[in-house]
């Protein structure tokens, strides 16, 4: 264990990094039924478990003063919350490991999701093969995430832009559905079959559809729960909190549609379980995520050591304001694509005092609007270009300027 990084900074992107990946590869699980991808979040729950273990720890050492002692509680306040984060995984991953139960149409509507799970294989001859991950920055132009890759040694979840593809392996990805296509013909897989769907009871669909929001919603108050703290932003934190209300009410209605499906089904009500229990899983994700920025909606101080720890995870968040005549100016969020390349997520646009959470495909760019997103930090340059600006490095700051084009 003494290999292992003793600096709280390094701990805590490391955690949130792998707490995120938990979530995606639960839900990846639940997606194509794999027991096994099930097993390899549990595994990651260890390391998880020794993280916080360590973060707590070098917390505790770090205060040498009583009057250090309000800010670092609020970095173990946010440890504690990516911890529950990584508990839900662990709950989320439960439904397919335990066999719970899972209507098939939920497998379908997961689809339609605004980040959806897909698994390709690398082919002979392709463009992925015998190729390390950076060279491809599939982030930047499909926007899919490589979550794992299994091959004839097993499971490989510590992915980096180092590991080499050949053929034969079995990417597990996730991003948004306009992504794939690319993604398939980058690995030489033939196009996507089409999903054909069943008819749902009423109350099932609508509990399923309420389901599929849920896991929208939750993961859009994680992204703009970490952006508050990055941005110190109160009304970003107020946005998350909203976001979990939002998340009770739905899974109070779901529970509700569930209890009237089971009333109406002659055939075994078992498969509804698993609904409750994902649906539970993603009320828990808000609140967690509303329990992240509690103290920064009440206008208290981030600790500088969260900054530094967020900057250094796999995504970074950008605040970017729309320039006159750029690109993205007088522009639909359907139109530029941003998910697909450079792989942002748009988390917010503020227009004026007011903030647009989880923005829709016909929301339109103004100048002057502020727009606040996260995606991998190989593609912060070009999505800084889409809105007009070019990004300089502070030396000083260890940070980066815009500057208008």
């Amino acid at each position: 264990m003494d290999d292992k990084p003793r600096n709280l900074r390094t701990l805590i992107a490391e955690a949130k990094d792998t707490s995120e990946l938990m979530v995606d590869l639960a839900y990846a699980a639940v997606y194509f039924g794999d027991p096994d991808m099930a097993e390899e979040v549990r595994d990651l729950e260890s390391t998880m478990t020794e993280l916080v273990d360590d973060m707590r720890s070098l917390a505790v050492l770090a205060v040498r003063h009583p009057r250090e002692a309000p800010g670092m509680s609020r970095v173990l306040q946010v440890v504690s919350a990516i911890e529950r984060i990584g508990n839900d995984a662990v709950n989320i991953a439960r439904t397919v490991s335990n066999k719970l139960g899972i209507p098939t149409h939920l497998i379908e509507e997961l689809s339609d999701a605004e980040e959806i799970s897909h698994r390709v294989v690398v082919a002979d001859e392709c463009t992925m093969a015998h190729r390390p991950l950076h060279e491809l920055e599939m982030p930047v132009h499909t926007g899919m995430r490589v979550l794992a890759v299994r091959d004839g040694d097993g499971w490989t979840t510590t992915v980096n832009g180092d590991t080499i593809l050949v053929p034969g392996d079995v990417l597990f990805v996730e991003g948004p559905p306009a992504g794939i296509e690319t993604l398939r013909e980058w690995a030489g897989a033939p196009p996507r079959a089409e999903i054909v769907e069943t008819e749902p009871v009423e109350e099932l669909d609508r509990a399923i559809d309420l389901l599929v929001e849920m896991k929208n919603v939750s993961e859009a108050a994680v992204g703009l729960a970490y952006s508050a703290l990055v941005l110190h932003d109160r009304g970003l934190a107020a946005e998350v909190r909203h976001l979990e209300t939002r998340l009770d009410e739905m899974h109070d209605q779901l529970e509700t549609w569930v209890l009237r499906a089971a009333k109406g089904r002659t055939s075994d009500p078992a498969p509804l379980r698993g609904l409750l229990h994902l649906a539970a899983a993603s009320e828990d994700i808000g609140d967690q995520a509303s329990a992240m920025v509690m103290f920064v909606e009440h206008g208290q101080e981030v600790h500088p050591v969260l900054n530094v720890a967020l900057a250094d995870a796999d995504e970074v968040v950008l605040r970017v304001p729309v320039a006159a005549s750029s690109r993205a100016e007088g522009a639909t969020l359907a139109q530029l694509q941003l998910d697909v390349a450079p792989g942002y997520t748009v988390l917010a646009i503020k227009k004026g005092a007011v903030y647009r959470h989880r923005p829709r495909g016909h929301d339109q760019f103004s100048e002057g609007d502020e727009v606040i997103a996260s995606g991998p930090d190989e593609g912060r340059e070009q999505f800084a270009e889409v809105f007009g600006w070019k990004l300089v490095a502070d030396e000083e700051a260890g940070d980066h300027e815009l500057a208008a084009l």
